[in-house]
């Protein structure tokens, strides 16, 4: 399914929705794909303490929603699925938000802080321009393996220009983008837990 990526007056705007979103790929679709590399992923962050709740204040642990232990147990065996199913992985960029720096680094280890991959509640009034900049970063080529992102769901559905479930893009899943340079190719969802299946085979 391809998305065009339109700027407009200060907006981010998308090509129509095609009918028929992809779904989840099968798994050893999605495995193959992620091996072959030149990809960008685009990670939701891991299972997290919805007993909890976001103050908005960056840089402050004790006031956001941060991984559960169940969280921390996903983004650990990711990592391991990725390294059992030989993925390669060239880069990890990540929110600065805990739970998706924390995962990045259960799952990758070290990982680089990108400001624009950061919460729409951290950033109110800047929601769709740092999503342009995501949008335009999945549309780079990547050398090396894959590019990793770890992000949240709001600006992911920015970017594909409609609001997206929980069931549809759930915590530790991974949208795919085939990058094309100038433009990007969104091939589809892929749950944390697919991989660590895929492995523990």
């Amino acid at each position: 399914m391809h998305r065009r990526m339109i700027l407009t007056l200060g907006t981010l705007v998308l090509s129509p929705v095609a009918s028929g979103q992809p779904a989840f790929l099968p798994d050893g679709e999605a495995v193959a794909l992620l091996r072959g590399g030149g990809l960008n992923l685009y990670f939701r962050h891991g299972i997290t303490d919805r007993s909890q709740s976001d103050s908005g204040r960056r840089g402050d642990r004790a006031g956001q929603r941060n991984l559960s232990a169940a969280g921390r147990e996903q983004a650990t065996k990711l990592g391991r699925a990725f390294r059992a199913l030989d993925i390669p992985v060239a880069e990890v960029l990540t929110s600065e938000v805990f739970r998706a720096r924390d995962t990045a680094e259960l799952a990758f280890g070290a990982a680089r802080v990108e400001p624009d991959l950061i919460a729409d509640d951290y950033t109110p009034g800047n929601a769709a321009e740092d999503a342009r900049h995501v949008s335009r970063r999945l549309a780079t080529p990547v050398i090396g393996g894959n590019r990793v992102m770890v992000g949240h769901i709001v600006p992911l559905g920015l970017i594909l220009g409609r609001s997206l479930a929980q069931a549809e893009f759930p915590e530790g899943a991974a949208a795919v983008f085939r990058p094309l340079g100038a433009d990007w190719e969104f091939l589809g969802f892929v749950r944390a837990e697919q991989l660590i299946r895929a492995a523990e085979l």
